[in-house]
């Protein structure tokens, strides 16, 4: 009995160093671009264009490669930090409300205009940007931060909604119902009961609106004049070309990735939390 005990726990063991090696395996895999644009980032032009030597460390730090590009795409992170701000703040109020108003309100149609609103999720921008650019323009919002503004918040209301919507199922109708008997009206209730609650929801939709807009580069290209375009227009633009220093290009991707970095470290022990509220019943 000892012996087998003994040899099931062995069995385990190996098991799980299988695992954690395939993981560690996987993660060294995923992390090889990584290592390449941090290592050609930090070298010289003409050393970041020799193809024989890409893998190896740079003889020499090279940080020229970063203050140029901050000089050249400054203003692009700039549009994007506006951009994302503001679609982002907007999307999650709207989704709120609309995810309170569907999960706690019984309104006529409810049923209709929830799968209706989520269909917006699937449709895919290449098949409405022709008339999109032309409504855009007739009514003189083409070319600018507050159009591109207007596209993401209507486009991310349908995964916001449903977000919130599913994360307030879990509110107990109890609590509701208290508010409403000391006197609390429709924004009452939402404002001193259900928005205070909603920190690991509005992380959620933080986190992947701020990612989805930040990383859109279609409606980026096409409805936006060249003042105003978010950082991922010219971060393509800089890997264009025949003779492309490569160092650029890594460094520039670097500085545009930052932002969504910080935010995952910032909010990332809530992502996982929010995303799961509303799963478990019961």
């Amino acid at each position: 009995m000892k012996a087998q005990m003994e040899a099931r726990m062995l069995t385990r063991r190996l098991w799980r160093l299988v695992a954690y090696s395939l993981l560690i395996l996987m993660a060294l895999i995923f992390l090889i671009p990584v290592y390449m644009v941090i290592v050609t980032s930090l070298k010289n032009p003409i050393e970041a264009g020799q193809e024989t030597t890409s893998w190896n460390l740079p003889t020499k730090i090279y940080w020229e490669s970063f203050s140029s590009v901050w000089k050249e795409l400054a203003p692009n992170l700039r549009n994007s930090a506006l951009l994302v701000t503001g679609a982002t703040t907007i999307s999650a109020l709207v989704g709120s409300m609309n995810g309170y108003v569907l999960a706690k309100w019984r309104i006529r149609g409810a049923s209709f205009f929830f799968p209706l609103m989520l269909f917006g999720m699937f449709i895919p921008y290449q098949a409405i940007i022709i008339p999109l650019f032309k409504f855009m323009d007739g009514i003189n919002l083409y070319g600018g931060i507050p159009g591109l503004v207007l596209v993401h918040v209507v486009y991310g209301i349908p995964i916001t909604t449903l977000i919130f919507r599913n994360f307030y199922i879990d509110i107990p109708n109890e609590l509701l119902e208290a508010g409403a008997i000391d006197g609390a009206g429709f924004f009452g209730i939402y404002t001193k009961i259900v928005f205070p609650l909603s920190l690991p929801g509005f992380v959620v939709v933080v986190i992947w609106q701020f990612t989805q807009i930040w990383n859109e580069f279609l409606f980026a290209v096409t409805l936006v004049k060249d003042k105003w375009q978010p950082i991922t227009v010219p971060l393509a633009e800089t890997a264009g070309g025949i003779a492309v220093k490569w160092n650029q290009p890594m460094a520039a991707a670097i500085l545009a990735a930052i932002p969504t970095l910080f935010v995952y470290i910032v909010m990332g022990r809530w992502f996982i939390r929010g995303l799961l509220a509303g799963s478990i019943k019961g």
